[in-house]
């Protein structure tokens, strides 16, 4: 949970969110509180800008939290992280999911790593992806009649661990091509040393799909406020 963390979020010297850890530096805002819960532990991240005040009151409840073994589970003070964070400014954004790491995985044929000579398979669908590519990489795509339907990509990067970012063109959806190009994608980071990383919501059922497909490893459950 730490070293996804560290991926999801750039961080200061203290350790509280600045913003969002992206390969192409943005402004994308961190959110104000962040709780990583596992069965070992709990970690929380609050974010730089909240008053003191509301930042002990956060960080009281989250050190409350039970270690719980089902993270399927709502964070037990989720409610009440709502209600001070709402005293301070709206809330525009909550998420929860699961957290996965992705063991070995045999990689076949429909994979295929992006490299400068290849690249023009991004082009139709994943045109955004051609000039940062090294950024992103490695990146896995599956194509259907020559062209990238469905990619997977480096969304954040460390040095220890790379989270995957996937997406498949719309008309594609629903033939298995995108568990094929995380298969693939998975494959290419731990070619690079590095543990490949997978999370998601606990509504996506298509990347929850993907996770379960790929045999993924749950390690812990996010819970966030924006």
């Amino acid at each position: 949970m730490r070293l996804q963390i560290e991926a999801l979020f750039e961080q200061d010297a203290n350790g509280k969110l600045l913003r969002i850890n992206e390969p192409e530096p943005g402004d994308d805002v961190a959110p104000c509180f962040f709780l990583g819960r596992t069965s070992a532990g709990n970690l929380w991240r609050t974010r730089f800008d909240l008053p003191p005040a509301l930042v002990a009151e956060l960080e009281r409840l989250a050190a409350d939290e039970p270690v719980v073994r089902n993270l399927r589970e709502a964070p037990c003070h989720e409610a009440e992280y709502m209600n001070l964070l709402q005293g301070h400014a709206p809330i525009t954004e909550s998420n929860a999911g699961p957290a996965y790491w992705l063991p070995p995985l045999d990689v076949t044929e429909r994979a295929v790593t992006i490299t400068p000579e290849n690249v023009s398979l991004l082009e139709r669908h994943f045109a955004w992806l051609v000039t940062p590519l090294a950024l992103y990489a490695p990146v896995s795509v599956v194509g259907a009649n020559g062209v990238a339907v469905a990619v997977c990509f480096c969304s954040r990067i460390t040095g220890q661990v790379c989270e995957a970012g996937v997406y498949t063109e719309p008309n594609s959806r629903g033939h298995g091509y995108a568990t094929e190009a995380v298969r693939g994608w998975a494959a290419g980071v731990r070619a690079i040393g590095k543990l490949p990383l997978y999370s998601t919501s606990w509504d996506n059922f298509a990347a929850l799909a993907i996770a379960r497909k790929l045999g993924a490893v749950q390690y812990g459950a996010d819970f966030s406020l924006t």
